[in-house]
């Protein structure tokens, strides 16, 4: 692997090393380098420097310009305004920083980070015996994307889906399932569906619930059942794995349908923290960091009040003896700091946790838990919503079903696909296996081209458009650039530094060559949403170069369309990993 210094970074130290020596009193000064209209880079940190020094800015903007060490990579530096510099590349320096790109395979000269550590990342969290709605899909989404992003930069993830199956509804439905032993068995021995696990669950749990209502001596064996489970009672504990197992098979057949990879021993829900709780109040009772109040286990906060003004605690144990999810989410930061040896816990979860999120951080803080070297992050997400721009729901009023969702994603998808398929040649299996990459991937990149805290619209007529920043646009564009490779007979893509680059060529290199420095501040702000903005003013420049460049007809000379065919050929790599990285596939036809 051969990671590759960006031109930024080269333009960023060169100014750096005059400004230095322009000005040795500034230090290692930050020329504040940032891509410009005017030419390809301005920088206009001199103007603070200079306020700082008590000198005339264009003065020392000339003093640094002669400085500056050009040649293979600066082509032109100029003064600008009151001390701006305005600095174009050479030609040369774009094609050979983008060849060395090339020979790196699918890394594409992004080095990985220099210090990785360990993150563990809790995200895609159902409930048992419960149906996925469209509220779990950004967190399954968002965070596995942030998984990929992380592992694609060296970190070492540990992936956390952190599912409710723990409580006191389990109760009820144990007791309804040892009374009616064969309401979860399957017909026949054939593998069953995720839907059919579904209905099975649903079916018990509605006639447990009907029961529960009406019938008190039920009611009174159900909640006893509750303090057998917590006991660990082995019958008891053998039908809550039952209800486990069954909400495991519809849990991965939705996230299959997701195209997500979500392994089992990751899967380590509330019940795989119970051997702790008890150790976690102790610990925060005896350091003091929790209180006794009215027989409950407290920890209080000077800014968390209530309406009438009085302070509202984080409840850790209750004053029945019974724990809250505050025990169950202090444990889990115990064992990833502790067992796990994290330094970074990310949790992706719904922005309507925060205050409760914010109260368990503090909480391990004050324990000592958390500190400067682990640190502890909510990404919080906004809602989805639909068309009326109100939280998405049935017309019924329900929230909707996730997979509900995703099928009629893919059913708008593979007409789409299907429009095109006669064109390009397409058999049925590829409409199909197409539809469901459009279709899945037009749900993600709605979700991810939008900062995860903000709210988004679910418009699914808009997310299959074929115009516009949509999933689709960009599959379009990387099979478009795969069909050019069908049609360049003996023509092969080769780097030619030798070569002037047209405008729209240069445009295009120079933002190929930011693919590193954009999976660098993607990674650091976990936001995958400024890669979907990276990627789709990626394709957009390459619409622009193929309209005024051409490759293949009219025949341009054999070495420019060599040239053109390797910037081809680079822009299909860079999309194809980019995508990746946010969990969306590219067809190779379309």
């Amino acid at each position: 692997m051969a990671s590759v210094t960006s031109l930024t970074a080269s333009v960023h130290q060169r100014l750096a090393d005059a400004l230095s020596a322009a000005l040795p009193e500034a230090g290692s000064a930050d020329p504040l380098l940032r891509r410009s209209d005017r030419a390809d880079f301005q920088a206009n940190g001199i103007l603070a420097l200079a306020k700082k020094a008590k000198a005339n800015p264009r003065d020392l903007a000339t003093q640094v310009v002669a400085r500056v060490e050009s040649g293979e990579v600066i082509k032109d530096i100029e003064v600008s305004g009151p001390g701006f510099l305005n600095i174009t590349i050479t030609d040369q320096a774009i094609t050979r920083n983008l060849a060395a790109r090339y020979e790196d395979g699918e890394r594409l000269g992004v080095p990985l980070a220099e210090h990785p550590g360990t993150t563990v990342i809790d995200y895609a969290q159902p409930n048992v015996a419960k149906e996925m709605h469209v509220g779990h899909l950004r967190s399954a989404v968002i965070g596995d994307a942030v998984v990929q992003i992380l592992e694609f930069t060296g970190e070492n993830v540990v992936r956390r889906h952190h599912i409710g199956d723990w409580g006191t509804q389990f109760g009820m439905l144990i007791q309804y399932l040892i009374e009616h032993p064969h309401e979860l068995d399957h017909k026949g021995a054939a593998e069953v569906s995720g839907e059919e696990a579904m209905s099975n669950l649903n079916r018990l749990y509605k006639a447990a619930r009907t029961l529960f209502d009406s019938d008190e001596e039920f009611k009174t064996r159900a909640r006893r059942r509750v303090v057998d489970l917590q006991a660990g009672e082995p019958e008891t504990l053998a039908m809550w794995q039952k209800f486990v197992d069954e909400s495991k098979i519809y849990f991965y057949s939705v996230f299959d349908k997701l195209d997500l990879e979500i392994h089992d021993p990751d899967v380590v829900g509330e019940s795989g923290y119970n051997d702790m709780l008890d150790e976690t109040c102790r610990l925060l009772e005896e350091s003091g960091v929790a209180v006794r109040s009215d027989g409950a286990l407290c920890v209080f906060f000077d800014d968390v009040k209530g309406p009438d003004g009085n302070p509202v605690p984080l409840i850790v144990k209750k004053s029945d003896g019974g724990y809250g999810y505050a025990a169950t989410d202090l444990s889990a930061i115990r064992d990833r700091v502790f067992n796990l040896k994290a330094n970074s816990l990310i949790y992706v979860v719904d922005a309507r946790q925060s205050l409760h999120f914010k109260m368990v951080f503090e909480t391990a803080r004050r324990a000592g838990w958390l500190n400067d070297d682990v640190q502890a992050q909510q990404l919080a997400f906004g809602t989805v919503l639909g068309k009326d721009g109100k939280p998405f729901k049935t017309r019924e009023g329900e929230t909707i079903r996730l997979v509900d969702l995703l099928d009629e994603a893919i059913d708008r998808a593979t007409a789409v696909v299907r429009e095109k398929a006669e064109k390009v040649g397409l058999s049925e299996q590829e409409i199909e296996e197409n539809g469901r990459y459009v279709g899945i991937g037009a749900v993600k990149y709605a979700d991810l081209s939008t900062s995860a805290v903000r709210d988004y619209k679910f418009d699914l007529d808009q997310m299959v458009s074929l115009n516009g920043d949509t999933s689709v646009y960009l599959q379009y564009a990387y099979a478009r650039i795969r069909s050019i490779f069908g049609k360049a007979g003996d023509r092969t893509p080769l780097a030619h530094p030798e070569l002037e680059l047209a405008p729209a060529e240069r445009a295009l290199g120079l933002h190929l060559d930011r693919f590193g420095e954009t999976l660098d501040e993607v990674a650091a702000e976990y936001a995958p949403h400024k890669l979907a903005a990276y990627l789709y003013q990626l394709a957009s420049l390459y619409t622009t170069f193929y309209d005024q460049c051409p490759v293949i007809k009219p025949a341009p000379a054999q070495e420019v369309a060599e040239n053109r065919l390797f910037l081809c050929d680079l822009t299909a790599r860079t999309l194809h990993q980019g995508m990746a990285l946010l969990g969306i596939r590219t067809p190779e036809r379309l």
